[in-house]
């Protein structure tokens, strides 16, 4: 199957890929749009993976204020270096990231980063909440892992839906950050505040 320039270019404007990357996706999926797409995100989900382990200490601490100065944000996003921290584009991403976790709202970066007691505290209410159903215990286990795991998109930034994309989460929003700089781009820690709230 013969690949456009057109084709290449749809793909491109899609997922922001290299054009020989693009031109790969699209032969690798006999010309798929969609194949193509999620071929081109999970290559970048593997090359995300090979950067993972590499020091990220440049960055920014980026601050969002919402209108009416209601409610603000700051966020410390890491990367390799400083050429990376400095480019427009790095500094969109972070804005992004602060904007969605003031609409949003999450409790932690990942689940790793959420207080022990707050997820125990959340597994006895949803299994309480199971009970009343009257199933069997081996099905509430179910119940319970499958709930947890909206609580988990709801209150973890990283498996949050993305507010401007929300067919994708912030976890995928990263990983095209990581695959477009070529380096380990971490979201580090974020502070939330809301005029009267604890």
């Amino acid at each position: 199957m013969e690949i456009t320039a057109e084709k290449v270019k749809e793909l491109r404007d899609k997922t922001n890929a290299g054009m020989m990357d693009c031109k790969k996706a699209l032969k690798e999926t006999n010309g798929d749009l969609e194949k193509a797409i999620v071929y081109l995100r999970e290559k970048g989900l593997a090359v995300a993976r090979k950067r993972a382990d590499r020091v990220a200490s440049e960055g920014v601490i980026m601050s969002y204020i919402h209108t009416g100065g209601k409610l603000g944000v700051m966020l410390e996003v890491n990367c390799e270096t400083d050429f990376v921290a400095k480019t427009p584009e790095f500094h969109e991403f972070a804005k992004n990231l602060a904007m969605q976790i003031a609409a949003a709202n999450p409790l932690a970066v990942g689940r790793e980063d959420l207080d022990p007691e707050v997820v125990a505290k959340e597994k006895d209410i949803l299994m309480a909440q199971a009970r009343e159903s009257g199933k069997p215990e081996h099905v509430l286990e179910k119940m319970v892992e499958g709930r947890l795991k909206k609580f988990f998109s709801e209150v973890c930034l990283l498996e949050q839906p993305y507010v401007k994309n929300p067919d994708i989460t912030i976890q995928d929003y990263l990983n095209e950050m990581r695959a477009k700089t070529g380096e380990n781009v971490i979201i580090r820690r974020f502070i939330r505040y809301q005029l009267g709230a604890n």
